[in-house]
């Protein structure tokens, strides 16, 4: 092994010096090649600890992260912090155990900090301040919902109910990529706000996304809103379906189409009645109430006679009563119950007024005993069974007014264009699997001309003894011949030198004596 290396200096000393250049190039560029192979494959994948950090939250955090000893990045674009994915969870834990991030959205730990002396206004300002982070935190909690922000507008208590005012709210929700939000959680997110503030009608509270895009719509009488338009043809299809499930077993699958148009009725409609009815008569009314007072008076005699002493004396004819003189009063009240009749009545919602149905049903096909394809109209029978089949699947009503049109044609056959191939060069995961490929195969191709390109000739060069130019009669000369250097770096003598080059041959010579013959043979004809 000794030997070896010193036969590679030397020879490495024996270089030009262009050859030399190459040499220490293509091993400075193996070398790099190799350390970058390492530290390519030993490089952590860094995922994403936190997003949107304030610059208060982002500080203390990225001081925590030193402290730690746990490598980040800053994500200057995103605002987002970024570490080694095998410590995310566990770097989430330690930093939540020290109360970070704090976040910027203050809750109702802002009252447990009142200041002593505060006014009634500032203790408003802060309660509704805490309630509108209380509200923000829990609409963040929504999958599709990145941040949220909350604004309330609640008025000053009046005792006048004429000056009252009731309260509104606005909701500024972030979402995430591509999740949007649903209709329900946009209800559901309305219905929280509104339960939490006092007085706060669901109306009142308006939604917005970070584009600006209204997402909760009320209805204001004029256009139907999506859940209704969303219900209108959710009804269109489910009748279109019970008419296609009806008719297929009988035309064929593939052979019937059907479509249903329904006039629905969204609105609202209260109506409160009180009727009152002619009086009844009196053995059929009720009594409510009866009141009776009767009063009777004895009279008294009267004075007569002349008027003096013996009139004015009392006896038996100045006490006397008259008989026949009786006065007497009587009072009779009957209250009778008036017949009223309140009706309160509520229409439902969303009824039908009218239904308009279109039906179409291929012809029919037959094989024939020549064994072509014949297609033939229906039969009035079979037109007449199909559509009284439709009405009772569809509910026909002719007192709503609905209408059923069922016709029999022949469907058309010509098949549709395909639509037109997208080249390869423009399909995106194609472009994208190239350009990863690509890399790959540059890296690659980089790798195979270092190796075969430079550094295997040059191995070859320095490993390669130059042979000495030979004169006519085929041997060395000697003033050309290059010096073998020992290991104390003293000159060889020639002999020595060649040695080794002689081996080979008489190596040959010894094992097959006829080679050697062929070659003789042709330097001696060759002359």
């Amino acid at each position: 092994m000794a030997a070896v290396a010193q036969n590679v200096v030397s020879n490495f000393v024996q270089l030009p010096a262009r050859n030399k250049a190459g040499a220490i190039f293509g091993a400075a560029a193996l070398i790099a090649l190799v350390v970058g192979a390492l530290l390519w494959g030993r490089t952590p994948d860094y995922r994403i600890l936190y997003t949107n950090l304030s610059d208060r939250d982002g500080g203390a955090v990225l001081a925590a992260l030193t402290q730690m000893n746990v490598p980040y990045k800053f994500q200057e674009g995103g605002g987002a912090v970024l570490v080694p994915s095998d410590v995310v969870h566990d770097t989430r834990l330690r930093l939540a155990s020290q109360g970070l991030p704090k976040g910027s959205i203050v809750g109702f730990e802002l009252l447990e900090s009142q200041k002593l002396g505060a006014t009634q206004f500032q203790e408003q300002i802060n309660y509704q301040r805490g309630l509108e982070g209380e509200l923000a935190r829990s609409i963040q909690t929504v999958a599709s919902v990145q941040s949220a922000r909350v604004h309330l507008a609640i008025p000053k208590s009046s005792v006048f109910l004429r000056d009252q005012q009731k309260p509104t709210a606005s909701v500024l929700v972030s979402l995430h990529p591509g999740r949007p939000l649903d209709r329900a959680q946009v209800a559901g997110i309305v219905h929280l706000v509104a339960s939490s503030v006092p007085e706060l009608n669901p109306k009142n509270v308006s939604v917005l996304d970070q584009s600006g895009n209204l997402l909760s719509t009320q209805s204001d009488g004029i256009g139907l809103d999506p859940q209704q338009l969303s219900y209108q043809r959710t009804l269109e299809e489910r009748f279109n379906k019970r008419i296609i499930d009806i008719l297929e077993p009988i035309v064929g699958p593939g052979n019937v189409r059907a479509r249903v148009t329904a006039d629905i009725d969204f609105s609202v409609q209260e109506s409160t009645a009180e009727i009152y009815k002619p009086n009844p008569a009196p053995d059929q009314a009720a009594i409510r109430s009866q009141s009776i007072n009767e009063n009777t008076n004895g009279g008294a005699a009267q004075a007569h006679g002349v008027p003096g002493a013996p009139s004015n004396q009392p006896g038996a004819a100045a006490g006397q009563t008259t008989p026949g003189a009786v006065s007497g009063k009587k009072e009779s009240v009957v209250n009778y119950e008036v017949d009223k009749t309140i009706r309160h009545q509520k229409n439902p919602t969303g009824a039908i007024r009218r239904l308009s149905a279109a039906v179409v049903v291929n012809h029919r096909r037959t094989v024939g005993a020549d064994g072509k394809a014949k297609i033939t109209a229906l039969s009035r029978e079979q037109m007449e069974q199909i559509n009284a089949l439709t009405r009772e699947a569809m509910g026909f009503t002719k007192d709503r007014g609905d209408s059923l049109n069922v016709a029999n044609a022949a469907f058309s056959t010509d098949e549709l264009p395909p639509p037109p191939a997208v080249p390869v060069w423009r399909n995106p995961e194609y472009l994208a699997l190239a350009k990863d490929g690509g890399k790959v195969l540059g890296a690659l191709l980089l790798v195979l001309y270092a190796l075969f390109g430079i550094i295997r000739p040059l191995v070859r060069q320095v490993s390669t003894v130059p042979q000495p130019p030979a004169d006519g009669a085929g041997n060395a000369t000697a003033g050309d011949a290059p010096l073998a250097i020992d290991q104390n770096g003293q000159p060889v003598a020639d002999g020595a030198a060649a040695k080794p080059q002689l081996d080979a041959p008489r190596q040959v010579t010894q094992t097959d004596p006829k080679i050697v013959a062929n070659v003789i043979r042709t330097w001696v004809a060759k002359e």
